[in-house]
């Protein structure tokens, strides 16, 4: 069979839970791969489901996510005697304790070899390393756990900016929302993008993300710098793109030293001036290209870019896609939901 059909069983997806974990490192992943089964079904693409949930933590019981939400797993880790395709590792508040779980470490490092694929969501990146799966592999984390996760284990190559990488068979997400675009990659691999973008639309997603893509917005950035005069000064950036954005420039608007203006930007927003400003051109860039017919020339001069190569060589840095590829994809998106809607009509 080719990919996009199914002859076979669904595929067994596999979430594994503990107490303190992120219920959106779970429900989103889980809502996604379900999702898929049910395009894969409207789409008449196999006989079976596509894919099979299973939640499980390490003894069966209940447990509270981090929100205090209780959740009731499938069953316990000495239960999974039947063959997983794919293995999804939650994150959350409770993953220090649950790297001293005995049960759920030796239950990763048994079943690692016999197991298509691995992932973790958030924080799930040191059960796996715990485990030793990740041992002179790439592995991504939320933003926030990077360092930890850096100097916890220095074997494992820690992308701080990825949403999602891909090392061999093993898989690392930034956490909450990138676990669902990872979840979007792994259902692309299976039953192609097209069925991907058709999940991506129904659960209100605004597009299938690269992992390459970084995790920061600018502005998420701007809201979060800790002085009013900062905050403006983001907010003016974003205003004036085609302004002179330079180090000089922006330490001037503030009367500041460039060196004190650096340290300070750094502090407040935990970004470099320059990673915000391209951040800020992009996502600007971004939306000329999903809103208008402008051509790559004057969307780079409008956005501050200075030229189309500049602007092609930010977003293959950023996104890992050339501004043509993403007014493709997102005219891709766009023509698919256009044919659902025409089909339903002419139902």
């Amino acid at each position: 069979m080719t990919r996009g059909s199914q002859a076979g069983p669904p595929r067994r997806v596999v979430m594994i839970g503990f107490p303190g974990a992120q219920i959106l490192d779970i429900a989103g992943p889980l809502e996604i791969f379900k999702g898929a089964s049910d395009v894969v079904a409207r789409r008449a693409l196999a006989t079976h489901a596509a894919y099979e949930l299973v939640l499980a933590t390490a003894d069966g019981t209940p447990f509270a996510t981090s929100c205090g939400v209780r959740l009731m797993p499938d069953c316990g880790l000495d239960s999974l005697q039947f063959p997983i395709d794919t293995l999804l590792v939650s994150g959350g508040t409770g993953t220090q304790n649950a790297m001293r779980d005995q049960r759920l470490i030796g239950f990763l490092r048994d079943r690692s070899a016999d197991i298509r694929r691995i992932a973790s969501v958030c924080s799930g990146a040191f059960l796996l390393a715990q485990a030793g799966m990740l041992a002179g592999r790439r592995s991504a984390s939320h933003w926030n756990s990077c360092d930890l996760l850096a100097t916890s284990f220095p074997d494992v190559t820690v992308d701080r900016d990825a949403l999602y990488v891909k090392d061999g068979k093993f898989y690392g997400s930034a956490g909450v929302t990138a676990g669902m675009d990872l979840s979007l990659s792994l259902i692309a691999e299976d039953w192609g993008r097209a069925v991907a973008l058709d999940v991506a639309k129904d659960k209100v997603l605004f597009m299938m993300r690269g992992g390459g893509q970084s995790q920061f917005s600018s502005q998420l950035l701007a809201q979060t710098a800790e002085t009013p005069k900062m905050q403006r000064l983001l907010e003016w950036v974003c205003d004036n793109l085609a302004a002179d954005l330079s180090v000089n420039g922006l330490a001037d608007r503030v009367a500041m030293s460039p060196r004190n203006f650096i340290r300070t930007f750094a502090r407040e927003t935990g970004a470099t001036p320059g990673r915000f400003v391209e951040c800020a051109r992009i996502d600007a860039a971004r939306r000329r290209l999903e809103e208008s017919p402008d051509s790559l020339e004057r969307i780079a001069a409008l956005c501050g870019f200075g030229s189309a190569e500049r602007m092609r060589r930010a977003f293959q840095r950023q996104l890992g896609v050339s501004p043509n590829s993403y007014r493709e994809r997102f005219a891709a998106t766009e023509r698919c939901d256009l044919t659902r809607e025409r089909s339903k009509h002419d139902g």
